[in-house]
């Protein structure tokens, strides 16, 4: 097995990447608060991925509940078609993403550190069956929303609209 996870870093070092996490859905949301309807759905070669901000927020939320559905071992729900969610507004689509921040929050509020080498069976959303530790599911779930906030991050300055900064250590920086 791969000695990748965070079993030793424990919920400490997970609570500091969600929030994290959290912060920068933030600076990616409100800066694409300000666009409209057309720059939002305007087609980007982004890839491999979602190829419009629009679409790429609405990955990012649905990822994000995805992997909360995974960490609780819960039946992978399917997956939100997103080139059907073109008149979500960005409002909306913050207002689910808080949904499963609240939710989210809930799960990580009732784990211990043993929760975090329990290990997990869950199915991809193609069907295939994987097992990982619950430690390193977040940490998928982590790094899932960093990828495509840096997408974001990137659409958003093709589209000449570029967000604050996303960088972890200015964040951290921040809440001291």
């Amino acid at each position: 097995m791969n000695t990748t996870s965070l079993d030793s870093a424990g919920l400490g070092m997970i609570g500091s990447l969600l929030d994290y996490s959290d912060f920068g859905n933030g600076v990616v949301f409100n800066a694409a608060t300000a666009l409209d309807d057309a720059t939002l759905d305007k087609p980007l070669e982004i890839g491999p991925g979602p190829g419009t901000l629009r679409r790429i927020l609405t990955h990012t939320w649905a990822g994000e509940g995805t992997w909360l559905n995974r960490w609780r071992g819960e039946t992978e729900a399917k997956w939100p078609g997103e080139s059907t969610m073109t008149e979500v507004t960005i409002a909306e689509l913050w207002s689910r993403m808080q949904s499963v921040r609240a939710e989210r929050g809930k799960f990580i509020s009732g784990l211990n550190d043993q929760a975090l080498a329990r290990e997990q069976v869950y199915r991809d959303s193609h069907g295939s069956l994987f097992t990982a530790t619950l430690s390193d599911m977040l940490l998928q779930g982590i790094v899932h929303s960093i990828h495509h906030r840096a997408q974001a991050a990137n659409a958003l300055r093709r589209l000449g609209h570029p967000c604050g900064d996303l960088d972890y250590m200015y964040h951290a920086r921040r809440s001291v």
